[in-house]
């Protein structure tokens, strides 16, 4: 844990595509220029020249790429690459910016541009969110592409379940080979132009995300890209806040959406040597809310992020000029610029997000097997359902709560819609069967973690990290027999697995390998563990490990408390095979380092608070205030310095970059750097009592507080290197 360190680390960075500005000039490590347009190489060499590393961000799937379209670049009119809906409305980001289909022209045109910025002398490149809408796959640049992957006519994705999963593979295709070709081609030619070694990263939503959203995006397959050097978790308020369901309530949960998502992005890079930043956001896409809600939910995917210990880099802030300079709510005559405690708050915690270290994860180590596959069967075909419930699915039932509320009404009740319901509930963007697995569990205090299928067979062991598993294939499909037999010898050699589905889900009768051997790839998995198919519910002993299978459709999960009960009470059964007894609670709670981070919740076991007692500074305070004791109830987030682990002279908090730290016999002296704020806090603990404090040689705000032995010095803070002596 240390304040002061090289930028070389990169531990903390943020994207731009505005010209530095005194309000955002807080010397992280690195910046992302944004877009590729005039004004970047100007923009890259006033980040250089102001001390940052600078790597450049654009996007992949979408950006200002009007030369390409209008054939202006190689007089060849693209927009037939534009993606398409099946009523052949085009899909787009902006005006003149559609999301295109990465044919091998346009991977060409990208790599050419990006020339440019290596020619500046950027230290890496990222291409983000490689994104193939679901509704997509019709435009004439994927038909061709179609014909040429599968050698056959194009089917239109609307039209079967075979059409629909073939689509979804196509798609995250063509961007693993778009993201080959540019990586690879960028890093020859800086290697040989100036032999330099440029890095290159793909910032992505999370895979949960990008299911709820109906995205095809490689995820996974970024692990098979040799020239990836790594990503950016691009988790915040936008994407954690998407509603889902537990016990019967249809709303947001943005910290345990976080914690999932943050989960899983860890999965891209782990155990390959490659690099993963944890984004945060202080506000998010939609400018329509106010501070308090942008900074509850900003503390909600912080806690979430550090509550995974194995990630210690971050992304502090994307577009740091709109949570600065702008007012919100946006476009409203209620519409206020940052408050000043929030505006100190985040600069604390761009600091704060540069000294942690990586620590050891829980004991009782809980996964849920998740995969690329599931992306390719986010809608089911129109074959699927009736006239009537065609029309019904167009306008009653877009509202998911109407739609559960009807299911409940019409389940087992004999209506001839029971089963088109169910599959729209579970296409529906709550991806019901996947956090009717997740939430009872985590909701429960139990750390589950998404673990990614198809690295079961990428990476020897890699299930070795889990004790229990819990998996279904009613949301996703082995695309390889071999991942079954991988999970039952994990099985046999001593680990826990609960599998849930019920077979029912139509994309079972897709042709792959399980065809005419097994119904559905469930059938073979249990053969492989030597286990009967005809139970509806128990719990087998396969070889050292224990395999439990509950026959119901997950998506059910989530319709009321009783059933998370049953999925809790099964958990119970299978962990304690092997002697073990998981703890429930209503919290989350780790130590990293000097800090302790915890994270309480409602609708669990109790509503019970948190206490924790210690001599501490409240990270999330903006003054990191002294506490002997932190009590958090439902809903409540906390991250604690414990003073107990602290030494005289070391910096507690600090709203500013600490470049150097002298200490004399009776005066300490501190350089730093940071952005403009109204008020710049640094608390620091002490071997004596301080009589004074100056900035730049006039004396500001200076406490001490004696129990603890810090002091807290506050001033107004300019940008520019400062210096600072505590008398």
């Amino acid at each position: 844990m240390a304040y002061i360190r090289e930028k070389e680390e990169e531990r903390t960075g943020y994207q731009s595509g505005s010209p530095l500005t005194d309000s955002i000039d807080n010397n992280c490590d690195f910046v992302m220029v944004y877009r590729l347009d005039a004004t970047m190489l100007q923009r890259i060499k006033q980040h250089k020249d102001a001390g940052y590393i600078v790597h450049l961000m654009t996007g992949i799937a979408w950006g200002h790429y009007k030369d390409y379209l209008y054939g202006e670049y190689d007089g060849i009119n693209h927009w037939d690459e534009a993606q398409q809906d099946r009523f052949g409305n085009l899909i787009v980001h902006g005006k003149d910016v559609p999301y295109m289909v990465p044919t091998v022209a346009f991977s060409d045109y990208l790599t050419e541009k990006l020339k440019a910025a290596v020619d500046a002398g950027v230290e890496a490149i990222h291409v983000e969110e490689p994104e193939f809408w679901d509704r997509g796959g019709y435009s004439p640049a994927f038909r061709r592409e179609y014909e040429l992957y599968y050698r056959e006519c194009w089917q239109a994705p609307h039209e079967s379940v075979d059409a629909k999963y073939k689509c979804g593979k196509l798609k995250a295709y063509l961007y693993t080979r778009t993201i080959d070709r540019v990586s690879s081609a960028l890093k020859e030619y800086a290697k040989v132009k100036y032999n330099r070694y440029l890095r290159f990263y793909v910032p992505t939503h999370s895979l949960i995300n990008y299911t709820q959203w109906k995205i095809v995006s490689p995820e996974g397959r970024l692990s098979d890209i040799p020239g990836v050097d790594g990503c950016i978790a691009q988790v915040w308020t936008g994407t954690s806040r998407e509603k889902n369901w537990f016990n019967g309530q249809f709303r947001e949960r943005t910290f345990e959406t976080a914690y999932l998502e943050y989960g899983v992005m860890q999965e891209l890079t782990k155990g390959t040597g490659r690099h993963m930043w944890f984004l945060h956001d202080p506000i998010e896409d939609n400018p329509i809310f106010d501070w308090t809600d942008y900074r509850k939910n900003y503390l909600c995917t912080v806690a979430a992020s550090l509550l995974h210990p194995k990630v210690n880099t971050y992304e502090i802030c994307p577009w740091p000029n709109r949570v600065f300079e702008e007012k919100y709510p946006k476009n409203s005559p209620a519409g206020e610029p940052i408050p000043e405690e929030y505006e100190t708050l985040l600069n604390n915690m761009f600091q704060t997000l540069g000294t942690l270290e990586s620590s050891k994860e829980a004991d009782f180590r809980v996964g849920i097997l998740v995969g690329d596959c599931e992306l390719y069967q986010r809608e089911y075909p129109d074959s699927l359902f009736s006239e009537a419930a065609k029309e019904v699915v167009g306008t009653v039932l877009s509202d998911e709560e109407e739609l559960l509320e009807r299911f409940r009404n019409e389940l087992f009740t004999g209506n001839a819609r029971n089963d088109e319901l169910m599959l729209k509930f579970m296409s529906s963007n709550a991806f019901p069967a996947f956090f009717g697995i997740a939430l009872p569990l985590l909701k429960y205090g139990i750390p589950v973690r998404p673990v990614l299928l198809d690295n079961v067979r990428r990476y020897v062991g890699y299930l070795d990290d889990y004790d229990m598993l819990l998996m279904s294939y009613e949301y996703m499909k082995p695309d390889y027999p071999d991942i079954n037999n991988s999970i039952a010898s994990w099985v046999r050699e001593g680990g826990q697995l609960i599998y849930i589905g019920d077979g029912s889900d139509p994309f079972n009768s897709i042709s792959s390998w399980w065809t005419g051997k097994f119904r559905n790839p469930a059938e073979h998995l249990f053969s492989m563990l030597g286990i009967p198919a005809d139970e509806n519910r128990a719990v087998y002993t396969c070889g050292r490990g224990t395999a439990s299978v509950w026959k119901i459709n997950p998506a059910t999960i989530c319709f009321n408390k009783e059933n998370a009960d049953s999925l809790r009470e099964l958990f119970l059964e299978t962990a304690m095979r092997k002697g073990v007894k998981p703890a429930f609670s209503n919290h989350l709670i780790i130590e990293r380092g000097p800090y302790t981070v915890a994270a309480v919740m409602d609708e669990s076991i109790n509503d019970e608070p948190l206490v924790i007692t210690g001599l501490f500074c409240d990270m999330f305070s903006p003054y990191f205030e002294v506490i002997t004791e932190k009590t958090l109830f439902p809903n409540d987030k906390a991250m604690l310095f414990d003073l107990s682990k602290s030494k005289s002279y070391e910096i507690i908090g600090t709203s500013v970059r600490i470049n150097s730290l002298v200490a004399y016999e009776n005066k300490v002296q501190i350089f730093t750097g940071g952005a403009k704020m109204r008020t710049a806090n640094i608390r620091i603990k002490l071997p004596f009592i301080p009589e004074s404090a100056t900035v730049d040689n006039e004396k500001v705000k200076l406490s001490f507080d004696e129990i603890s032995s810090t002091a807290l010095i506050s001033f107004p803070n300019i940008t520019g290197e400062r210096e600072i002596i505590i008398q």
